[in-house]
């Protein structure tokens, strides 16, 4: 499985890592994917969503 958000998309973002002297080496930042239980037309789901998504009420937990 992909480290994605199953809901907004948003994935693995590579780049550089810049030091005081400007040395450049390569590094990637993750998204703060969540694994939840939620009900999506009455079938129970579990998903991975960021942490963005579930702050913002697309999806609800499932109690």
């Amino acid at each position: 499985m992909s480290r994605m958000c199953d809901i907004c998309g948003k994935q693995t973002v590579t780049g550089n890592k810049v030091s005081h002297a400007k040395n450049r080496t390569r590094r990637t930042w993750k998204p703060n994917l969540i694994k939840v239980k939620t009900e999506i037309d009455g079938t129970t789901m579990s998903l991975k969503i960021c942490a963005r998504c579930l702050k913002s009420d697309i999806v609800t937990k499932k109690v």
